[in-house]
């Protein structure tokens, strides 16, 4: 199997997974995203404890691309200190961006680096992003 086709099997197993696409029962922080070019929404739920984000999960429609990507953001974040959920947002954006190609440099965004592709889609960018984008003003 290409590694090509390993990442579309990610795509497609996190835009279609249910376990982080739920509501909190007591989220601390609660901000909308949107991306207006394409329709897709996420409402994204947070709880914040004792500077870590303890829990995670959003709500919303959208492309495979913007769901598998809200998916993985917040398994990758769930866990982490807020300094670092900015870390691993700041880095997924510049991998998007072209910012960031190094290998071993994107090592701590581990299956996000499924999308790092969506790069040489410019009309998607905009779905892959817009989840961080979200994350990252509702960490401010």
């Amino acid at each position: 199997m290409e590694l090509e086709d390993i990442y579309t099997q990610i795509i497609i197993e996190q835009s279609n997974s249910k376990k982080n696409k739920r509501r909190l029962e007591n989220p601390t922080i609660v901000l909308e995203g949107k991306n207006p070019s394409c329709g897709d929404e996420i409402k994204l739920e947070l709880v914040i404890k004792d500077g870590v984000v303890a829990d995670a999960s959003f709500t919303g429609v959208g492309c495979a691309i913007s769901q598998a990507s809200t998916s993985l953001m917040i398994d990758l974040v769930k866990g982490k200190p807020i300094e670092t959920a900015m870390e691993l947002s700041d880095l997924f954006i510049r991998m998007i961006q072209r910012k960031t190609v190094n290998e071993s440099e994107l090592e701590p965004l581990e299956d996000a680096v499924a999308l790092m592709n969506i790069s040489n889609m410019p009309a998607r960018v905009k779905c892959a992003t817009m989840p961080w984008h979200t994350l990252t003003q509702a960490l401010k």
